[in-house]
């Protein structure tokens, strides 16, 4: 299951959290590591952006969670497909006429 996450961090000085957010980085490179994680990159400014490949939403919960508690942030989470998968739902909505089955 793929998750685009963005998150947000709280509105507090980003000076505040330097020390803490080292920490950010190695973390997600473990998860890049492990497979559950298949790109990372910081947002202009604040924040970043990763895409997840995990098992369950559970899995993305925990990821999260731990996520949050190395920098607490708000997170947009956008479930995506692949692009194979949707070309396939496409080519059956073709089929059946764009009818509704």
């Amino acid at each position: 299951m793929l998750f685009l996450v963005i998150s947000t961090p709280r509105p507090e000085r980003p000076s505040e959290w330097a020390a803490k957010r080292t920490t950010f980085w190695p973390w997600l490179a473990t998860q890049e590591d492990k497979g559950l994680c298949k790109w990372g990159y910081a947002r202009a400014g604040r924040g970043a952006v990763a895409l997840f490949d995990v098992s369950s939403h559970e899995s993305l919960h925990e990821l999260l969670n731990q996520w949050a508690d190395i920098i607490p942030a708000s997170f947009e989470v956008l479930p995506l497909i692949e692009i194979s998968a949707s070309k396939t739902f496409l080519a059956k909505q073709l089929k059946s006429g764009g009818k509704k089955s």
